[in-house]
């Protein structure tokens, strides 16, 4: 049986997540919010046949079968507590949680209750990653040397939105670093220093941060983040033997191209996919769920703790804490 979806927020992020589920075919079930108006209105936009006035209800239904968290960052633990509780599987937004603590728990009550838990990293599961990997993998770079990447944006200054928003989890690391974060634990693994400076907006959060990750035998990853000022969002990522740079907007469906180590182009790479590209993942976990397996091999739940220490590390040289910690 197709894997039914609960929905587990109704903002922007899960809107976006939902339209690509529905245009290729998914099974929605139910959506829940605090706010029984809320759900309601979600349900009927996307048609779908359930709207629950809670997250309780939501992740008690029986015609749920994983539910996707798309709550604040602050709420991903608790609200992912609930659903493993419940006996679903999980789909949890990036970042996986605020603090390695939390990540741990939720990866640790996953095991128990033998339920798969997902990072929603949905870059991971693009096409052109899928074959920037695989070149990689075949040696058409050598060994890496370095990654170079971007997250930037110009987002609200407002400090009322989310982003400057201390309590919720805000700045320009947890929702935008985590993308060029990830990227180095994928291709490098677990750094063995870190360095890291930041500038800060008045609530507290993290307006632009830089940071250097250093690996064995002398690799590094080069990344920076900013919610403040609009960037390239590119990535290169540089080898012994020659270089792949992804173009614009990295982390989304996109073109790269494989380069030799004069610096000729060998291919080129297009990527064509229906809507936004979101429902790969999707496909992911439901592909798990089918086989009884309980962690994915293109990004682990252990990784996806190892990621959350890596930043928790990050904030420690910047000296950024959150309220709820």
């Amino acid at each position: 049986m197709t894997p039914r979806w609960g929905i587990l927020g109704t903002g922007w992020i899960a809107r976006l997540f939902v339209a690509d589920l529905i245009l290729t075919g998914h099974h929605v079930a139910a959506v829940g919010s605090r706010s029984a108006q809320t759900a309601e209105a979600f349900a009927s936009e996307f048609g779908i046949a359930q709207a629950h006035s809670s997250y309780e209800a939501l992740v008690a239904d029986p015609d749920v079968d994983v539910v996707y968290i798309a709550t604040p960052h602050p709420r991903h633990h608790e609200d992912a507590t609930l659903a493993l509780s419940a006996g679903k599987h999980v789909l949890v937004e990036k970042p996986f949680t605020i603090n390695t603590t939390e990540a741990e728990s939720l990866v640790s009550l996953a095991a128990e209750r033998k339920l798969v838990i997902l990072e929603a990293m949905w870059t991971r599961w693009l096409p052109h990653m899928i074959e920037v990997r695989k070149l990689i993998a075949d040696g058409a770079i050598g060994e890496i040397r370095s990654i170079i990447a971007d997250h930037t944006q110009k987002l609200p200054d407002d400090p009322a939105h989310r982003i400057n928003a201390l309590e919720l989890g805000g700045g320009a690391l947890l929702d935008l670093g985590v993308y060029p974060i990830s990227l180095a634990s994928d291709l490098l693994g677990k750094p063995v220093g870190i360095e890291a400076t930041a500038t800060f907006k008045a609530t507290g959060a993290d307006a632009e941060t830089g940071i250097l990750l250093r690996y064995d035998h002398g690799r590094t990853a080069v990344i920076y983040t900013a919610s403040n000022a609009p960037g390239p969002n590119r990535a290169a990522i540089v080898g012994t033997e020659g270089r792949i740079e992804i173009d614009s907007v990295w982390y989304t469906p996109t073109s790269f191209r494989l380069y030799d180590a004069q610096g000729a182009i060998v291919s080129t790479y297009d990527s064509e996919v229906p809507g936004r590209g979101m429902q790969f993942q999707a496909d992911e976990i439901e592909r798990l769920i089918a086989a009884g397996l309980l962690a994915s091999e293109i990004l682990t739940p252990s990784e996806s703790v190892s990621i959350m220490a890596t930043m928790d590390q990050i904030r420690q040289k910047i000296g950024l804490r959150y309220p709820t910690e």
